[in-house]
């Protein structure tokens, strides 16, 4: 057996002198049918963020089998592993997000979710409405299949698989910022991380990228408008915190439009809950607005948050009541490092074609990959997984219901990370 491995590795490198690194298109198919059949376990048996225990479970037996050195806990249920090559080289990371959604599955497929669970006091199911789920079964491809040629690696990788990278549930910490507090880059910082996003509205076989910002900040923000209970039936003695937070609404609307110059930095400012009262004729006391704020510029975000809060105070100050808001980050936004995205997109065009390499504009979806590559040089590009005749502009998109996932998209996830952590760990080791 060890002649036949010998053998086979000698057919995929080039001679040691010109210390070349095996091909990703000839290690790839020896873990396909494996990616496929974690992604269809995993989309089975979802999980949501600081919750992702079976998934963990999963992806430390592999990596331990696979003789790495293996952490567990991280940032409550985050897992790394440790593959030291043969030969001196860089460090480098590969990442996937293991959190699913509190979405109700409507596909119908043979593995799909039918779990329930307890999400924000409703009952809901649980959904990889995202992709995280191939993202994990891809990340663990590419493991065992460098992992199965580690002696003609030249460096490291250090496989980081995350938790709640969708947000932790308040009030709990979670996510990237968690995993590097919790020391994952310590003592030895990687010089780039990569990762890859599954997504709808590209067709199965291209690939997305941008280099420099590319997906939004994204901040978790409370509106919470206290005034004076009294009967419905005599609004003027009291104050109306439901009337105060209807008022905020329409005038962040008018921020936005007015106040932003939202040509050289988009803003999207959502109200997604508002809540107050618990009878048709009571007027609360207090009533609390939810939403998120999305933007691509972090002066920018701290001039919405500044003028948002001060004109809901002054609202509410001329009604009688007052106003306060709290911002949240979840995610920075996520800046491409022009360098390495350069240094990628030959690698890139290698596995898929250069004519179907597409560039995305900005996005105001939020991934909490940006908090790594705020550390070190990122980057974050995105598969394509629909069918390759779905109707793009009608196909349901990430964390819908509906999502679908076209599973040669898989394959193509897993070459394309498998040659950007090739060509790093070869002779382009020390490309930017």
């Amino acid at each position: 057996m060890s002649h036949l491995r010998h053998g086979l590795l000698a057919a995929l490198l080039l001679p040691l002198a010109a210390q070349a690194a095996p091909a990703p298109d000839a290690l790839a198919p020896s873990v396909r049918d494996r990616v496929i059949e974690w992604r269809r376990d995993i989309h089975q048996h979802p999980e949501l963020g600081n919750r992702e225990l079976r998934t963990a479970a999963l992806v430390a037996a592999h990596l331990q089998a696979l003789g790495m050195e293996v952490r567990t806990g991280i940032a409550h249920t985050g897992v790394t592993g440790l593959l030291r090559g043969g030969r001196p080289g860089p460090r480098i990371a590969l990442r996937a997000d293991m959190d699913a959604l509190p979405v109700t599955e409507r596909v119908d497929l043979p593995f799909a979710s039918k779990v329930t669970t307890e999400y924000a006091g409703q009952t809901t199911g649980v959904m990889h409405a995202c992709g995280h789920d191939a993202h994990v079964a891809i990340l663990m491809g590419v493991a065992q299949a460098l992992a199965s040629v580690r002696e003609e690696l030249a460096g490291e990788v250090l496989f980081v698989f995350q938790p709640a990278e969708e947000g932790p549930p308040p009030p709990e910490d979670g996510g990237a910022k968690m995993m590097l507090a919790e020391g994952i880059f310590d003592p030895v910082a990687p010089v780039a991380i990569y990762g890859l996003h599954v997504w709808a509205t590209l067709p199965v076989g291209s690939l997305g990228y941008r280099s420099g910002p590319m997906m939004a900040s994204a901040d978790r923000w409370v509106l919470s408008v206290q005034g004076r209970q009294t009967h419905g039936s005599r609004p003027w003695t009291g104050v109306d915190p439901i009337s105060i937070a209807a008022q905020a609404l329409t005038a962040s609307h008018a921020i936005i439009a007015r106040q932003i110059d939202i040509a050289s930095s988009p803003v999207v400012l959502t109200a997604g809950r508002i809540q107050g009262g618990i009878r048709f004729n009571i007027i609360p006391d207090t009533t609390e607005m939810e939403g998120t704020l999305r933007t691509f510029d972090m002066a920018v975000r701290e001039d919405v948050i500044q003028r948002f809060g001060r004109t809901a105070s002054a609202i509410a100050e001329a009604a009688g009541g007052s106003a306060e808001l709290t911002v949240v980050q979840n995610a920075p936004v996520t800046v491409n490092d022009p360098a390495l995205t350069a240094a990628s997109l030959p690698v890139l065009a290698g596995v898929v074609g250069s004519e179907r390499l597409v560039e995305l504009g900005l996005m105001t979806v939020a991934e909490d990959f940006g908090a790594y590559a705020q550390r070190v040089p990122g980057f974050l590009f995105f598969v394509g997984s629909s069918p390759p005749d779905a109707d793009l502009a009608s196909v349901p998109n990430n964390h819908s219901p509906e999502f679908f996932l076209d599973e040669a998209s898989l394959d193509v996830g897993t070459r394309a990370l498998l040659a950007l952590a090739l060509d790093r760990l070869g002779p382009a080791g020390a490309a930017p």
